[in-house]
């Protein structure tokens, strides 16, 4: 049954225990009440991550696949609250993302996303940073979060679960084409460690490039290959047409 006015937080998790140790309990000392469950959809992890949410309040639901779209539709799909809160594991909300979100859909909004900043005093970093308040094609990124009514979703059938990259700006696509989209200005957090892993250049190299195939409409799978090698220095010649 479906609680009113209650956000069901949706994590998708591979392999977080680090991360969920510090975010479910950030989840629920600043949600409170407001929250209808914590659900942590694991794809598969060989740490803690399970073991260690369930013992912090959380909802695990195991997912057969390694696959981010098919695991938020499958939290999506035994959630409770009439709002859905998708959040990534290394990221903090701002403390007050519960009152703000449903004082926003009271307001007559659909769906929206957050401005954010990364955990980092790289300048470079504080210049992506500053582009989240825009919103247009690069807003609404897995980064950002995202906070979508309950049958909104429905109505769009979740995320589609082809899509092995890119997942969140496919369903932002098509978000658009039947509502505003609503980008708020307070900022949560976001983990550098992608590009402390990796180079500035790499990632945005990376990004760029799987933005613009995405736009091209070139299949998810040549896209994500193309991506994990920027990422993982082994870039190689790969064909885009099957």
């Amino acid at each position: 049954m479906t609680e009113a006015n209650k956000i069901s937080v949706i994590i998708p998790c591979v392999d977080e225990e680090e991360n969920l140790k510090e975010l479910i309990p950030y989840l629920l000392k600043f949600g409170g009440d407001l929250l209808s469950e914590i659900i942590v959809v694991d794809g598969g992890s060989t740490d803690n991550s399970i073991s260690l949410a369930i013992s912090l309040g959380a909802v695990v639901i195991y997912s057969p696949v390694r696959n981010r779209a098919k695991q938020l539709n499958l939290g999506a799909h035994h959630a409770n609250g009439s709002v859905f809160y998708f959040v990534h594991a290394d990221t903090r909300p701002v403390m007050e993302f519960a009152q703000v979100i449903l004082a926003n859909i009271s307001n007559g909004k659909q769906v929206g996303c957050f401005r954010y900043r990364f955990n980092s005093e790289s300048r470079l970093l504080k210049v992506n940073s500053w582009f989240t308040r825009f919103n247009g094609i690069l807003s609404g990124g897995g980064d950002q979060s995202l906070f979508i009514k309950k049958t909104f979703f429905d109505s769009l059938e979740g995320f589609d679960d082809s899509y092995s990259i890119m997942e969140d700006f496919e369903l932002v696509r098509r978000i658009r084409q039947k509502s505003d989209f609503h980008v708020l200005p307070e900022e949560m957090t976001v983990s550098a460690r992608k590009y402390q892993e990796n180079s500035w250049v790499k990632v945005q190299l990376a990004n760029f490039a799987a933005l613009s195939l995405f736009l091209l409409k070139v299949k998810p799978s040549r896209i994500k290959s193309l991506y994990l090698n920027f990422l993982n220095k082994r870039i190689k010649s790969i064909t885009l047409v099957e």
